[in-house]
């Protein structure tokens, strides 16, 4: 049994926190920003705390852009203007991130090709909180029809749901969802 308790100082949560193959992506706020936004849950001392948890993965941080007033300018967690899809391709809103380098990063890690660029307005509606249940099988609200379109150009086989309800929660489908066994 692995059970570790994290100090009191470290804060996570799961929308920040993406496990891609041997490396684990976390979202984060600084401490200007995290005890400045209610939308900052994941701090910096928690990207430590999961690199020493976790030493056989490489871990990632990227600071997260966050306003309490619209919900446009804030990437609230890092599957909301982030996501790894199949093996090798990504769901990426850029505005989300705060250092440009954190960007350019994921570009040349899963190559331009294998990018899907959004906008800001799907990053407010969810796009990239979508589920890949397989390296060829993603889970996607039937809503979003140009996310599904290009998904669909690009070799996925997308399982349409009509989940959009759900997201008015400020939640999605990696929201709901907890995979036993991550390949």
């Amino acid at each position: 049994e692995y059970i570790v308790e994290a100090p009191d100082h470290v804060r996570v949560e799961g929308g920040d926190v993406l496990p891609w193959a041997d490396m684990l992506f976390v979202g984060y706020s600084e401490e200007q920003d995290f005890s400045t936004y209610h939308t900052s849950r994941t701090n910096a001392a928690a990207v430590e705390f999961l690199a020493k948890q976790f030493p056989n993965r490489t871990v990632r941080g990227f600071e997260l852009n966050k306003s309490d007033k619209d919900p446009r300018a804030n990437a609230l967690h890092l599957d909301c203007c982030f996501q790894p899809i199949g093996s090798d391709s990504a769901i990426l809103f850029p505005g989300g991130f705060k250092n440009s380098a954190d960007v350019t990063f994921l570009r040349e890690f899963f190559g331009e090709d294998n990018i899907i660029e959004i906008s800001r307005e799907e990053m407010y509606l969810m796009y990239s909180n979508v589920f890949s249940v397989s390296p060829t099988t993603v889970v996607s609200c039937s809503t979003f029809t140009r996310l599904n379109t290009e998904l669909r150009a690009r070799g996925f086989t997308v399982v349409e749901v009509l989940y959009d309800e759900v997201a008015k929660m400020e939640g999605l489908f990696r929201c709901s969802t907890l995979p036993l066994v991550r390949n």
